[in-house]
């Protein structure tokens, strides 16, 4: 099969690798779409000691069963695997398990992803491709059930009405933007603002997107103790640094992005204005279920903002990506 391999920091390589071969319990998919993830992007960069090359990255996938019990049928496919059996598999939070897996990932162990003609995966993460939904944008269901995830966390800690809530999404890519739409269109926020300092992508997110857009270079609604929530999709110091300043005292974080997991922060305004910051990672087979429905039954409107590339041109879609010449916040790439 054709696959788009990494090879080394900043190098992806077009060629041929050997086919998945067929095990007891799982399918083989032929890929007929998989999505460029940040967390590709970080491999790429050389900073995930997840991801080692050579590695076929790609996670948020859609295709035809080529080999399973629903040969031939249209699926989706959640690519966090998990163990069914440990605790927080048995109380519906398999996205905590210690054994989970992910497509695209070789530590802890090796499953190689999506960015390939084929590739295996455990039946029990498949889904059939719910009428509604273009089988070339269901890779979209990855993130959208990511951005699901973090915002149904509020309902955890934030009892007050979203509807008139001060809320700023940090990060305009593809979790971004899917958080600013399922509050704005599912939760009836009317008062988001979304940051972005790329000012293509920045438009890009407007044309979508019920809020104020702004770079946070060069604004004046960025405010000092300002927002009741913030989401932060990037996970920079400094948009951490953004975030702990413009959050009102009693205020809440939501920390998604993993971009620099380590640097300095306020932990003074943190402990005296008892700011909540709460981490959040992937989603849950109810949410990923759940996505599933949103996006069939079209709850967040036009998914025209998705960039569609040939795979074979995946190298030249993650360089403009690293270099920010590229203004959608997803790019898909096609078999």
């Amino acid at each position: 099969m054709h696959a788009l391999v990494y090879t080394a920091t900043q190098k992806l390589i077009y060629r041929e690798e050997k086919n998945p071969k067929l095990i007891h319990g799982e399918s083989i998919i032929k890929v007929s779409a998989s999505g460029i993830c940040g967390s590709d992007m970080h491999a790429y960069h050389g900073k995930d000691d997840r991801r080692i090359p050579p590695l076929i990255l790609g996670h948020e996938i859609s295709g035809h069963i080529y080999k399973g019990k629903l040969d031939g049928k249209k699926v989706v496919l959640n690519p966090l695997i998990s163990c069914d059996e440990c605790d927080y598999c048995v109380n519906g939070k398999e996205h905590l398990c210690k054994q989970r897996l992910l497509l695209g990932m070789n530590r802890p162990v090796e499953r190689q992803g999506g960015f390939a003609e084929y590739v295996s995966i455990p039946d029990k993460n498949i889904y059939e491709l719910p009428k509604g939904l273009d089988i070339k944008e269901a890779p979209i269901a990855e993130p959208t059930a990511v951005a699901l995830h973090a915002v149904e966390l509020l309902d955890q800690y934030f009892s007050n009405s979203i509807e008139n809530t001060k809320i700023l999404v940090i990060g305009g890519g593809a979790i971004g933007l899917l958080i600013g739409l399922i509050l704005s269109k599912i939760k009836n926020c009317k008062n988001l603002v979304i940051t972005e300092p790329n000012d293509n992508r920045l438009n890009e997110c407007a044309k979508y997107l019920a809020a104020d857009a702004v770079n946070p270079n060069n604004n004046k609604i960025i405010t000092n103790d300002h927002f009741d929530i913030i989401f932060d999709t990037v996970g920079l110091e400094v948009t951490r640094q953004q975030a702990i300043k413009s959050v009102k005292p009693g205020g809440i974080i939501i920390h998604i992005g993993l971009t620099q997991p380590s640097g300095s922060f306020d932990f003074r305004k943190t402990t005296l204005q008892e700011i909540a910051i709460i981490g959040t990672y992937c989603y849950t087979k109810k949410d990923f279920e759940k996505t599933l429905k949103i996006l069939s039954n079209k709850q967040l409107g036009n998914l025209a903002w998705i960039e569609f590339r040939k795979l074979c041109d995946g190298s030249l879609a993650f360089k403009e990506i690293h270099d920010g010449s590229c203004a959608s916040p997803k790019i898909i790439l096609l078999t």
